[in-house]
């Protein structure tokens, strides 16, 4: 069975803005609710994918993450082919086997690590030439390779090479990349032989109007069954990523999935679902979350912070993850303050079911005609992290990653 998509519901008029939004209060999209059907089951949408990076969802098993409401996982192909390696997990039975996940799997083509690695790679017409991170020995990625590794994963979506650059790169850095990218998806699409296994193509540009429109253009040409937008939440501010996800609910089919890729935070998944996306992904949630900061109706807490010590009672009231519906706040706090593995394990199941149920959430809203109201009551609530400080934090990292 190939992948299929259909909308639940035609889309409607995304909320006016608020003060989290680009401003004003026109409309700005339109959310979608549909289904993806693959080999391994179906997905409503919109979808967040946790991030499995390497077979698992870190601290947490596949049934766990079952539990928590979600549908598709997203694991690196990059990752998995060098530990434990490609011809292990086909000989294993494949990815699903191996993890223990009956669940449909989308497979990241390892363009991101080409990104952050840094002074670890170089880029060619050929592909991504590069050094391993684990015992530096040296390997290549061409377009037609990452196709092969991930069919033979057996997943049941695959992404195709492509080649990312920060956001608010110079115009030629961005059409070079975004050039490059074309070509590797056209051959990525001449590689693709497994009816069984959707291939989405990759739309690039950074924030440039013109590339994004020129992209969307080549990349839906090749008709892909989905299309991705990638190089978001990799520079640009939140004004400029919201303006970019609206530019492309206007250029991307409207009756295939589109996959935000790389964004996870919560008012980020509320303002690009009113902007048309259907799925997303991001290690952001179970990141933070081992870092002991705990997503609630009003922003992100620090469950470490002195005022959560004698608190008796669960971090988040209503919520239903395990953590909250089994132990008070103080007591997460006491096993991040004691450094105890079950604080990661008890924060990150939080965090998932909180962006999950959000996903949830905004699909009934939008069924039920009422996403508008929901949507701009959240982004009320919700205070995000200071831009500022991620900017700087994020500047600080493009900087290091071009270190040896």
């Amino acid at each position: 069975m190939a992948l299929t998509f259909r909308l639940d519901t035609a889309s409607t008029p995304g909320p006016p803005q608020t003060n989290h939004s680009i401003g004003g209060s026109r409309s700005i999209g339109s959310p979608r609710a549909g289904l993806l059907s693959t080999p391994h089951g179906d997905v409503p949408t919109p979808a967040f994918m946790p991030v499995a990076t390497q077979g698992t969802v870190k601290t947490l098993s596949s049934h766990d993450v079952r539990d928590l409401g979600a549908n598709i996982l997203l694991s690196n192909t990059y990752h998995l082919y060098l530990r434990p390696g490609i011809d292990l997990i086909e000989s294993l039975g494949g990815l699903h086997s191996f993890m223990g996940w009956d669940g449909p799997i989308l497979t990241d083509s390892g363009g991101y690590q080409a990104f952050s690695l840094g002074a670890l790679i170089k880029l060619t017409d050929e592909g991504v030439a590069f050094r391993s991170h684990i015992d530096g020995s040296r390997h290549l990625f061409t377009p037609e390779k990452t196709i092969e590794y991930q069919q033979r994963l057996g997943v049941d979506i695959m992404m195709c090479l492509d080649q990312l650059v920060p956001a608010n790169s110079d115009e030629s850095a961005l059409r070079d990349a975004m050039d490059r990218t074309h070509r590797w998806a056209a051959r990525c699409r001449q590689a693709w032989s497994s009816p069984n296994q959707a291939l989405f193509g990759i739309v690039q540009g950074g924030v440039s109007p013109t590339l994004r429109e020129a992209s969307a253009q080549f990349i839906t040409g090749l008709d892909f069954p989905g299309c991705a937008v990638g190089g978001l939440a990799v520079g640009e501010n939140k004004a400029q990523m919201y303006e970019t996800v609206a530019l492309m609910d206007n250029l991307l089919p409207k009756d295939r999935p589109r996959y935000l890729m790389g964004v996870g935070s919560p008012e980020d998944l509320v303002e690009c679902v009113a902007r048309g996306m259907d799925l997303f992904d991001c290690a952001l949630p179970t990141r933070v979350a081992r870092n002991g900061a705990l997503f609630i109706p009003t922003g992100r807490v620090d469950i470490t912070s002195a005022r959560f010590q004698s608190i008796n009672n669960p971090l988040m009231e209503g919520c239903d993850c395990f953590a909250c519906c089994n132990f008070p706040a103080a007591y997460l706090h006491h096993l991040f303050k004691a450094k105890e593995i079950l604080g990661l394990r008890l924060a990150t199941i939080h965090n998932l079911r909180f962006v999950l149920r959000l996903m949830a959430q905004m699909r009934s809203h939008i069924l039920d005609g009422t996403f508008n109201a929901f949507a701009r009551d959240f982004l009320a609530r919700y205070k995000p992290t200071n831009e500022a400080v991620r900017m700087a934090q994020k500047v600080r990292w493009l900087s290091r990653r071009h270190e040896d």
